[in-house]
């Protein structure tokens, strides 16, 4: 099967057939089986984390894993770090689909009181890429064990430096791995919605995250005489205000939008002198290609011309990150209306503005950029009834603690999207 004809042609079926079900059926119930040992799996990722481009354990630990499982077909170190794509080989030829999961963790002190927390201070699997690969290993074990059940091939991917730029996914793409790939597909998890459900999007499924440094050059001068001076303070101020025109007024209302100042440096001498210099940074994250454009050319005009009414001048630093992913709406249509059908799931939500859309940056769009595909987000908050009052944390945050129930969601979830393209193979 051609990428072209998954694009623009397949349709799968709403209604699967017994085979097909029959052997899902087998696949969530040899999962559920290996449940605890894909969570113990976890927790030594999680104990054991490494920043981007610095995997070199967690990738041997992979390896390792992938041999117990009896999956040969590997290649190591791929793209520019330390990334690993296995492949496993259906009974007879059929399409060829990639599943993918990230391996890397943060520059975070964690704050949890887990018993498997991070043994590597200043380190921690606070965005979930933990359960991504734990999830992604208990799938390829399943796979592999049904091997001669199917037609078709699953080209596994764990993927290096997502969280660090230019990523791993380029790379990899580069050095030719979706060559022959009809699909792929990746997921994260999401602490905005319980364990349980699943969040899928028709078109973007992240958002481009472009970097900013706007450095402001007024005169400084004394507090006491204002007017002898170019208060890069107040232009600052006035920049940072007027950026947020972008969103209310030069963004179109229907595609999310978000311009956040995450920094400024400026004075913090005596009180009494008037800074010179300041300097703001943050991120811009958009939906679409063009509004990124668009966005991009005013975000610059605005910060330069702020300055310049004050007398002052800015120079901006403007570097484009990760493309927003943009979903075959195709295949999460058919993909959806399969996922509802297996009544695996307690929830399944299309990811809004009003339902929570992921604006996170997320080099998975890389992948798509050829090849049909879609990325799913798995929730993985606790129950009301399970929380007993706690606050529930953030990705990225230091105290960041997932429901690991959603481990088991996230591989029957690659499982339910792989019956829907790998073939049955009868047997007599």
């Amino acid at each position: 099967m051609l990428k072209a004809d998954i694009a623009s042609t397949s349709r799968i079926e709403s209604e699967v057939s017994q085979a097909t079900a029959a052997l899902l059926a087998k696949w969530l119930k040899h999962a559920a089986s290996i449940e605890s040992d894909v969570v113990q799996v976890r927790r030594h990722l999680h104990q054991n984390p490494e920043l981007s481009f610095e995997e070199v354990a967690t990738a041997n630990f992979v390896y390792m894993e992938l041999l117990s499982a009896k999956i040969f077909d590997i290649d190591r170190n791929v793209g520019d770090g330390y990334g690993i794509v296995a492949r496993v080989h259906g009974a007879k030829p059929g399409p060829t689909i990639a599943l993918r999961a990230d391996m890397d963790a943060l520059p975070i002190r964690e704050e949890t009181d887990l018993p498997f927390a991070s043994e590597n201070t200043g380190v921690m699997h606070a965005c979930g890429h933990d359960i991504h690969t734990a999830t992604l290993l208990g799938v390829a074990q399943v796979i592999q064990a049904h091997r001669d059940e199917f037609a078709g091939t699953v080209v596994f991917i764990f993927q290096h430096a997502e969280e660090k730029k230019p990523g791993g996914a380029k790379a990899i793409v580069d050095a030719g791995y979706l060559a022959g790939v009809d699909a792929v597909f990746g997921l994260h998890i999401d602490p905005s919605k319980e364990a349980g459900t699943v969040g899928y999007s028709l078109g973007y499924g992240s958002a481009a995250s472009d970097a900013f440094e706007i450095k402001i050059q007024g005169r400084g001068g004394h507090a006491s005489s204002p007017h002898t001076a170019i208060d890069s303070v107040v232009i600052a101020a006035e920049t940072i205000a007027n950026l947020q025109t972008l969103v209310s007024r030069v963004s179109n209302p229907i595609e999310p939008l978000v311009v956040t100042v995450a920094g400024v440096d400026a004075g913090m001498g005596a009180p009494n002198i008037i800074a010179d210099t300041a300097t703001l940074v943050g991120t811009v994250r958009s939906s679409s290609p063009e509004g990124r454009a668009t966005i991009k050319d005013q975000f610059i005009q605005i910060a330069e011309m702020t300055a310049a009414m004050h007398g002052g001048s800015a120079s901006v630093d403007y570097e484009e990150g990760y493309p927003a992913i943009q979903n075959t709406a195709s295949i999460v249509t058919d993909l959806v209306a399969a996922i509802d059908y297996s009544a695996v799931f307690t929830e399944v939500i299309e990811n809004t503005a009003a339902t929570g859309a992921m604006m996170n940056g997320e080099d998975f769009a890389y992948y798509l950029e050829d090849t049909p595909g879609a990325f799913f987000t798995v929730g993985c908050d606790f129950l009301e009834k399970d929380k007993q009052g706690q606050a529930s944390y953030p990705l990225h945050n230091s105290k960041f603690v997932a429901n690991e129930a959603c481990i088991l969601n996230a591989m029957s979830l690659f499982l339910v999207i792989l019956s829907q393209y790998l073939k049955v193979v009868p047997h007599d």
